[in-house]
């Protein structure tokens, strides 16, 4: 058993000062724990910082950061102006989960890799310098996009996945006490050479809260799933996609990747396609197409690809009203 330091933080700043692992909800950093894949020094518990509130601004929603998935998946708010995040955290994991799941966890949520959980092989992730068993293994679950030769892994969340498309934006809190908003597209690291540096937080910045546009393209917005199993399972593709239509026409269109990237991926220019045309399949099937260019699937992860490209055009189309 590893010794660590386990400490009860009773506000935002006592837990930035503390300088540690911090612990919410659990379900992701006990679990690697447990199995020795993070092993911190120091534990600081925020359970009793507040941090839980949803609440409605002048344009949108804040989102606590100790708001659990299930708080924010069934809020009122949430499922009349933001559909799409309500559908992807329903999605995922289990009801019991998601009542004690946070949404800063979920928004740091680790790759689910077997690779990377397993201490008897080689993981750039986990073990930086120390090479990929993933490149020439299994990859059925793996990324398509945004990989290189250092990681395949991909990301996991769903709700990660509905805050891109959504455009949300993450507010941290630093260890001098200053507040810093970073646009979810940045939070979210490529792989690269560095597959070990995962965010673009600094050391001790502590997400506090999300703000989701309350717009009339998010009203619209819907999350598709594809996987394995109904319940309990990874995406093996998933789509969330906010569309605004004027007489049939596309006014703007808003859609983001997940099971198929190494990050939530969203492709502007595959978005921009839509504007101005008719809001049907063939038009959502040329987005698609666009969407999953430059996709590297491997041996086992082929069929992504085209899985990828049905989940954009029914995503889009339910968020459009049209029939599929």
């Amino acid at each position: 058993m590893r010794l660590f330091i386990f400490q009860r933080a009773q506000s935002v700043d006592e837990a930035v000062k503390a300088q540690g692992a911090f612990l919410a909800g659990g379900t992701s950093l006990v679990d690697l724990m447990k199995i020795e894949v993070l092993n911190p020094d120091k534990v600081i518990d925020i359970t009793r910082i507040g941090l839980d509130k949803i609440q409605e601004e002048a344009s949108g929603l804040r989102i606590g950061a100790l708001a659990t998935n299930t708080d924010v998946a069934e809020h009122p708010l949430v499922k009349q102006k933001l559909p799409a995040l309500s559908e992807a955290l329903l999605s995922g994991a289990s009801p019991q989960l998601r009542n004690v799941a946070t949404v800063g966890g979920n928004l740091l949520q680790r790759t689910r890799c077997a690779y990377y959980r397993d201490l008897g092989t080689r993981c750039n992730k986990r073990e930086p310098g120390s090479g990929c068993d993933a490149i020439d293994g299994w990859t059925r679950m793996h990324a398509i996009l945004g990989g290189s030769e250092q990681c395949i892994a991909a990301h996991p969340s769903d709700m990660c996945v509905a805050l891109a498309a959504l455009e949300a934006v993450v507010r941290v809190r630093s260890a001098t006490g200053s507040d810093r908003d970073l646009p979810i597209a940045e939070l979210h690291l490529l792989p690269g050479d560095h597959p070990e540096r995962e965010f673009a937080l600094q050391s001790a910045e502590l997400i506090t809260s999300v703000f989701v546009p309350a717009t009339p393209l998010a009203a619209k917005s819907r999350y598709i799933k594809v996987r394995d199993r109904q319940a309990y399972a990874f995406a093996l593709a998933s789509c969330a996609a906010a569309v605004e239509i004027d007489g049939g026409v596309v006014k703007a269109a808003r859609f983001a990747l997940g099971g198929v990237g190494t990050k939530p991926w969203r492709v502007p220019q595959a978005e921009a396609m839509l504007t101005g045309q008719r809001a049907d399949k063939a038009a959502f099937a040329k987005a698609a197409a666009r969407a999953l260019e430059g996709a590297q699937p491997r041996k086992h992860n082929a069929f992504k690809v085209e899985l990828a490209k049905r989940a954009v055009v029914r995503a889009l189309s339910l968020a459009a009203g049209v029939a599929t």
